[in-house]
């Protein structure tokens, strides 16, 4: 047994989360944070549906918050879903400790098809008025020597 499972928290820990887990914001309040007969330390932390545990938020995770959910109002969070994973290179106090952080949920790829180019009727021809810059050709082509190509063709 690792001496980190030994420590309870009642707040979220970076084994808690793991490579990455999919959490529904049910609120955001202030919870003292405080070790049991300190001063009291009061930090703002993100309840979730899936977990008895909160998150408590780092100026960093708020900023990250707010650009996932589009919002600067917690009130809008609540209901999104939103990743936390941990992150070994979080830095705490001036050392690497690694910690949690927060993403958007990734995407399945729902990308339409890009549509097809519209061509005209087989039956017409093409003049100069379809094709963009076609008055430049003929001064551009014998410049690059391909007008000689085309003509030996």
């Amino acid at each position: 047994m690792k001496t980190s499972e030994m420590r309870e928290s009642k707040f979220l820990k970076q084994g808690d989360v793991g490579a990455g887990s999919l959490m529904t914001v049910r609120g955001c309040n202030s919870y003292n944070v405080a070790k049991e007969g300190a001063e009291p330390d009061n930090k703002w932390a993100l309840e979730f549906e899936e977990s008895d545990k909160p998150l408590v938020l780092n100026s960093i995770n708020i900023q990250l918050c707010e650009k996932v959910f589009g919002s600067d109002d917690t009130d809008h969070w609540i209901g999104k879903r939103i990743v936390l994973y941990t992150d070994p290179n979080v830095s705490y106090q001036g050392k690497v400790t690694g910690g949690i952080r927060v993403r958007a949920p990734k995407v399945a790829n729902q990308a339409k098809p890009a549509p097809k180019p519209t061509l005209p009727p087989a039956d017409e021809d093409l003049t100069a008025d379809d094709i963009p810059f076609a008055w430049v050709l003929p001064f551009v082509l014998p410049a690059m020597g391909v007008l000689s190509l085309v003509t030996l063709a």
